[in-house]
């Protein structure tokens, strides 16, 4: 049996159980994200940020170990520009000589060091940073909507965008489960998730689109499913090849990214099951047909024909 004579795998027979499936992950985590929130980062929450340069390279590790055993409890360590130097970033107090109290500390561990700046945010700069990066978030799906449905038709838009939003929140609800950091790096993250899982839906949709016009035989399921059946070895190496690249980050990149990384790990799994499954549902649920795929005629195009054909003494020849 040849491979075009094949049946292919009924995706679509799974579609209800997969609607349910999503529809239990985006209510617990909406219920999570209203109860135990989101274990929001020093960005978002405001802070003191003290620069060191070191002598020599330090590890990071050891610098965390020194703060903790000082009493310090909610900080961030992490290198910037050059090894030698460090940033570390505290949770908001408003004590003068905090830059000079983390100097001594460190310098106390056996390090040579020296103090180049520190700054204090205010939480009210980290409450209007969590506003804009909220309003960012919507901005991007409304771009999204409106660029879909201006290429392909309203329905594909719609059945692009709540995808994207089902992902969003699957990611944030989890964030909230086990209270990982969310900072700048994971809405990074959350960004890139949103273009990513966005184009493995326009990859899909456009061979739905295709097939919608090519097929004579076959309802919406039908074609829908042949589709996916078609798409599907793209959209799994694309998955995974990405997959290898995140947890080398994941494992090698250090703790500074590991949210981020874990972010886009799940955002990359969740991202391909939505494009395969939740934008597919909910173009069977709005019920696109081969209507709406029908390409409307150019005004004027039967005119321009007219006047394309050749005179009538040259047909005679």
């Amino acid at each position: 049996m040849s491979d075009s004579d094949k049946k292919p795998f009924d995706f679509m027979g799974l579609r209800k159980i997969a609607s349910a499936v999503s529809i239990f992950l985006v209510v617990a985590a909406i219920a999570l994200l209203a109860v135990r929130g989101l274990n929001l980062g020093l960005d978002f929450t405001g802070g003191t940020s003290v620069e060191l340069e070191y002598q020599k390279p330090p590890a990071l590790e050891d610098v965390r170990a020194t703060l903790t055993e000082a009493g310090y409890e909610k900080f961030v360590v992490q290198n910037f520009g050059d090894d030698n130097l460090v940033l570390v970033r505290l949770a908001e107090s408003r004590n003068d000589k905090l830059a000079e109290e983390i100097e001594a500390t460190l310098t106390a561990g056996g390090d040579e060091l020296k103090l180049i700046s520190s700054e204090f945010v205010g939480s009210q700069v980290g409450e209007e940073l969590k506003e804009d990066s909220g309003l960012g978030l919507l901005i991007a799906l409304a771009v999204v909507l409106i660029y879909v449905g201006m290429r392909f038709q309203f329905k594909f838009g719609i059945a692009s965008v709540l995808p994207l939003a089902h992902d969003v929140i699957i990611i944030l609800g989890i964030f909230s489960l086990f209270q990982w950091t969310f900072d700048l790096s994971v809405l990074a993250a959350l960004l890139a998730v949103i273009g990513y899982s966005l184009n493995d839906t326009i990859v899909v949709a456009d061979r739905i689109r295709e097939n919608f016009r090519k097929m004579r035989v076959g309802d919406s399921e039908q074609i829908i499913n042949e589709s996916i059946h078609q798409t599907i070895g793209r959209t799994i190496n694309t998955s995974g090849t990405t997959l290898v690249v995140l947890f080398a980050l994941f494992f090698l990149g250090g703790e500074a990214i590991n949210n981020f990384a874990i972010a886009l790990i799940i955002g990359v799994v969740v991202g391909t099951y939505s494009s395969i499954y939740v934008s597919a549902n909910l173009l069977v649920a709005l019920g696109v047909t081969r209507e709406d795929m029908v390409i409307p005629p150019k005004e004027g195009a039967g005119e321009a024909e007219e006047e394309e054909q050749p005179p009538e003494w040259l047909n005679r020849m």
